[in-house]
């Protein structure tokens, strides 16, 4: 799992100038979770990837869909 980093989750919170840390406090889990999310080693539930999308103003699409 750990092969499909989610580069694009990573784009769109630099994007937004927002740090790990502060990603995760908006969508309450921890800064670990948003790391894991990002560098693929953690599948987040349908829940958390739309409180994600939400607030990095982007779709499950844009972030989440495989290529």
């Amino acid at each position: 799992m750990g092969e499909n980093k989610n580069v694009k989750l990573k784009m769109a919170r630099v994007e937004k100038d927002l740090s790990q840390e502060q990603l995760a406090d908006a969508v309450g889990v921890t800064r670990q979770t948003i790391g894991l999310i990002e560098a693929g080693n953690y599948n987040p539930t349908i829940r958390l990837c739309i409180a994600i999308c939400k607030t990095l103003d982007k779709s499950l699409n844009d972030l989440f869909w495989e290529e």
